[in-house]
C-alpha cells in the first residue's frame, strides 16, 4: 500500500536516485534557446539550438549539432531556476574526460 502512495508524491530528496530520474524525465524532450558553462563566476554560451535527451541511463544536452554535456543519471545534479525557463545541470562530464561542470540550459518558449 505504501508503494502506491510513495507514487503519488514527489520526491523531495535531491540526492535521492528517485528525484534524478524525475528530473530527468521532466526534461527529456526539451528544446534548448541556449546552453551557458559557469566558470570563475561568470557564465560563458558555448551552443545555441540544442535539445535534452535521456538515453540508456545518460541525460545528454546536444546543442549546434554537438553533444555539449554528457552525464551519468544517478551522478548528476539538476535544479531548475526559479523562473522554470531552463534548468541548471552539473555533474562528472563523460564527453570531457570526466571532468566535473556545469552548465546552464535555457528552454525555448513557445506558446
Amino acid at each position: 500500500m505504501f508503494g502506491f502512495i510513495k507514487r503519488l508524491t514527489k520526491p523531495r530528496n535531491e540526492n535521492s536516485l528517485r528525484f534524478k530520474q524525475e528530473m530527468a524525465d521532466r526534461m527529456n524532450g526539451k528544446h534548448i534557446k541556449y546552453v551557458t558553462e559557469r566558470e570563475n563566476d561568470s557564465d560563458i554560451v558555448i551552443g545555441h539550438d540544442g535539445c535534452i535527451a535521456v538515453r540508456n541511463g545518460e541525460l545528454i544536452l546536444l546543442s549546434d549539432g554537438v553533444v555539449k554535456f554528457r552525464v551519468n543519471v544517478a551522478d548528476m545534479t539538476a535544479s531548475e531556476l526559479m523562473s522554470l525557463e531552463g534548468v541548471i545541470l552539473s555533474g562528472p562530464d563523460l564527453e570531457n574526460g570526466s571532468n566535473y561542470r556545469t552548465v546552464i540550459a535555457y528552454y525555448k518558449y513557445y506558446r
